[in-house]
């Protein structure tokens, strides 16, 4: 699998941005950051985080 198709888990995103399971389900409710059902699980695509963390530097930067 390559580093664009890799899912994470919510678990993954809040050690890499260092915040809580609460706020990483409030970007996701608030389509902030993407992410995909399986089932029961919640993943979101490594792509969508690299993505958001690019959004949130250019709002800060302007």
């Amino acid at each position: 699998m390559t580093a664009d198709a890799q899912l994470l888990t919510v678990p993954e995103v809040m050690d890499r941005l260092k915040i809580s399971r609460t706020a990483v389900y409030d970007l996701i409710r608030t389509r902030q950051l993407a992410s995909i059902t399986l089932g029961r699980a919640r993943r979101i695509p490594a792509h969508a985080l690299t993505d958001f963390i690019r959004t949130r530097l250019e709002q800060d930067a302007a």
